[in-house]
């Protein structure tokens, strides 16, 4: 139970915090929900729009009026009903003035009211003129006719009304977005005959289900065109809910062969959208792309034209990317939370918001009738005291002749209330004629016929709902169109994958011995001969496709990927692998791998063991890698990896060298694939000499049968021939043969294998 509050002495009432703060809380809730943020399901305007129409109408603003200055209207509305900001009230303003935000626009506008790429790139009020558009008729022609509430403007100099009598559900035509406090509404605009076909359909039969209302309102119609994609379960769902998100994407066509964009989703930019592609073809994302133009206008506000390289493309496939990569689909919100007539926000479904706005609209008209009716009764109470002045006219001359207070006597002689009285005070003397009185009665017959009518139609539920069917009919011819936005079912788009957006061109990949890599074009460069920076040098290569994954080892074993089109470019020095991956503390890099996911590389450690793995078990997207050689912490390191012939495993044979220029050459064979791990011997190496470091493994390569062998010991390089190599040939395991004298010091080997 909430404590009352208490005056003191001073009259000043104390009140706690807490209970301050909520109550006060609560207080700017309401008034930004049902005063600034949410839409009225009546007349669909927010009050600074209403007031906006409102001040337009009362300065003569209508249709067939000459366009005034912006600011003219805007002072009046901020001076008159809506004590807020200039800028606020001018952003609403134009907004009603934007054709490709309003699917009816309200407002007539002269000068730049911004554009589907920038809407806010508006010119001053001072430099804009405005009108109301013959559409803002649907919303003020029964203004004047009783049929809304007046009430005292902010200041209780002026009336404004409370609701503006709209014909149509301007809420559903034109839609709302707004932010409250713990609430919001989105609601897309919708096609006029669509939504008058409903509403006819729903005075016809009150029991329609969302579902069979569909059948006539399809979904939203957006302004800008574009295409619906959304499932029809789904669009039935978001208007059972009156909540959920659709799908809307740009329509196209190709032309020439290229690819010609007419229409994009509902607050797209196109400019925006350029951007986009553009942004993906400077990474070399889209290299089926060749041009972007934007050849809009005046004629078509939309047409973004798209070349492609050539007729090989795949053009439907290439679209499916963008939809799925930019602004050329998007989804856009729904949530049909609106203030009712009962004064209260809340969501509806479709059905439960027209008949709430047909209820509304039944009332408008019902008051607009009696308020005819009033008229008419007053109108045939005047015309009764007129056909009895026409009847007795010498008599009333005499007695507006003779008496000083003829009124008084009119009333008494000839039983007249004091309006009948006035009216015949008022008559002018050329209304005496005897013409005058078959006016009287004609006019009389038809005044009563009209009010016979109009007593039918208000004591007939069926007749008055049969004339707003009438009516809302009426205005769908006049004021409907064909729809803009296209229903079409279609699958959800997907981007490419990013080996298919980028060209297969052969690359080198260089890794230096500080862990700097780069990618050159092509396979016929020398790795040797590029520049390294101070204190730096060439480590290894490998060379494979430019759509393919680079792998890169650590000095502890650890395997990281990269796509190889992402490396930088070889006219450089590359840039530290440290900067993409995150490896132990201490670790440096030590080998490259580049091929197919089934690929094998020979991987080894500087103990002389290991083992062929399938690069795609080496494949890792973490930044920290993952673990592919077990090593010997301490004094075990990674030895570059060999990737081995076409025909492996074949006739293929492992050469593996130690630092002390002990060579082994044995069937590739012999040793086993594994994903991960230690491996087995390759060559071997007295463990007293490893533990010294005395001597360790070097080096190794995979030979074909025809591949000769580099042996490299600083600037020189050793060939030894297949013929050579049968010399070396043992078991796997072994320690080898010793190398010619001068060549006991190697640092590295490599296969050289023939041309073509």
């Amino acid at each position: 139970m909430t404590k009352q509050s208490t005056l003191d002495f001073e009259g000043i009432e104390r009140l706690p915090l807490r209970e301050f703060a909520e109550r006060a809380y609560l207080d700017y809730s309401m008034y930004v929900i049902l005063d600034r943020a949410l839409p009225h399901i009546a007349d669909g305007l927010k009050p600074v729009q209403r007031r906006i129409v409102y001040a337009m109408s009362e300065l003569g603003l209508a249709a067939g009026a000459k366009h005034k200055k912006s600011a003219r209207t805007v002072g009046d509305v901020i001076g008159k009903f809506h004590p807020h900001g200039d800028s606020a009230c001018y952003e609403a303003m134009v907004h009603m003035a934007q054709d490709f935000a309003y699917r009816y626009p309200i407002i007539d506008g002269q000068g730049n009211w911004g554009s589907a790429d920038d809407p806010k790139s508006f010119a001053a009020m001072r430099y804009t003129e405005a009108r109301l558009r013959p559409y803002a008729s649907v919303l003020l022609a029964e203004l004047e006719q009783g049929t809304v509430e007046w009430v005292p403007n902010f200041d209780g100099t002026l009336r404004e009304p409370a609701l503006l009598p709209a014909r149509l559900p301007n809420l559903l035509l034109n839609g709302a977005t707004g932010i409250a406090v713990g609430m919001s509404t989105d609601i897309p605009p919708h096609n006029l005959r669509e939504v008058a076909a409903g509403l006819v359909r729903l005075i016809d039969d009150p029991d329609l289900s969302v579902r069979q209302l569909l059948r006539t309102i399809k979904g939203p119609d957006f302004p800008t065109g574009g295409e619906i994609v959304s499932g029809r379960d789904e669009i039935a769902g978001i208007y059972t809910r009156g909540t959920g998100t659709l799908r809307v994407r740009a329509t196209w066509s190709v032309d020439d062969g290229n690819i010609v964009i007419d229409s994009l989703p509902y607050q797209a930019s196109g400019a925006r959208v350029l951007e986009q592609i553009a942004a993906q073809m400077r990474a070399k994302k889209l290299p089926m792309v060749e041009d972007l133009r934007d050849e809009s206008d005046e004629d078509e506000p939309t047409r973004l034209v798209i070349t492609v390289r050539s007729s090989r493309v795949d053009i439907d496939a290439l679209m499916l990317h963008l939809f799925a990569t930019t602004d050329l689909e998007k989804t856009l919100r729904v949530n049909l939370n609106v203030i009712g007539t009962d004064g209260r926000p809340a969501v509806r479904d479709l059905r439960a918001l027209l008949l709430d706005w047909l209820e509304y609209r039944l009332e408008t008209v019902r008051k607009r009738l009696r308020f005819r009716l009033e008229k008419v009764e007053e109108r045939l109470h005047i015309l009764d005291g007129l056909l009895i002045a026409y009847l007795n006219v010498d008599e009333v001359i005499r007695i507006i002749r003779r008496e000083d207070e003829p009124k008084p006597v009119l009333m008494r002689k000839f039983r007249l209330s004091d309006a009948q009285a006035e009216a015949i005070l008022n008559l002018r003397l050329r209304h005496l004629a005897k013409l005058e009185e078959m006016k009287i009665r004609a006019e009389q017959a038809e005044l009563a016929a009209e009010r016979e009518q109009l007593d039918r139609i208000l004591r007939s539920p069926a007749k008055l709902r049969a004339l707003v069917r009438e009516e809302i009919e009426q205005l769908a011819g006049e004021f409907g169109d064909d729809r803009r936005t296209v229903l079409v079912e279609r699958a959800a788009a997907q981007a490419m994958a990013e080996e298919d957006l980028v060209p297969a061109e052969p690359v080198t990949v260089v890794l230096s011995e500080r862990g700097w890599v780069r990618a050159a074009k092509g396979h016929d460069i020398d790795p040797g001969t590029l520049s390294f920076k101070t204190g730096d040098g060439f480590l290894c290569a490998a060379r494979g496709r430019s759509t393919q994954l680079a792998v890169f080892l650590d000095s502890t074993g650890r395997a990281y990927s990269l796509p190889a089109h992402s490396l930088p470019s070889a006219r450089g020095q590359g840039e530290p692998l440290s900067g993409r991956f995150n490896p132990p503390d201490g670790a440096s890099f030590r080998g490259a791998m580049i091929g197919e996911p089934a690929q094998r590389w020979l991987v080894a450690s500087s103990a002389g063991y290991g083992f062929f793995v399938q690069l795609g078990e080496l494949h890792s997207r973490n930044r920290a890698g993952k673990a592919a050689l077990k090593l010997k912490p301490g004094w075990d390191v990674v030895v570059p990896a060999a990737a081995p012939p076409g025909e492996f495993p074949g006739t293929a044979r492992v050469a593996a060298v130690s630092s002390a220029g002990h060579l082994l050459v044995f069937p590739a064979a012999d040793l086993p694939e594994l994903p991960r791990g230690k491996g087995n011997r390759i060559l071997g190496i007295p463990a007293a000499k490893l533990k010294a470091g005395a001597e360790r493994l070097v080096g190794v390569a995979v030979l074909g049968p025809d591949d000769d062998l580099r042996v490299r010991s600083g600037a020189r390089t050793m060939t030894l021939t297949p013929g050579d190599l049968k010399h070396y040939a043992g078991e796997r395991g072994h320690r080898g043969l010793v190398l010619p004298r001068g060549w006991r010091t190697v640092e590295a080997i490599e296969a050289a294998r023939p041309p073509g």
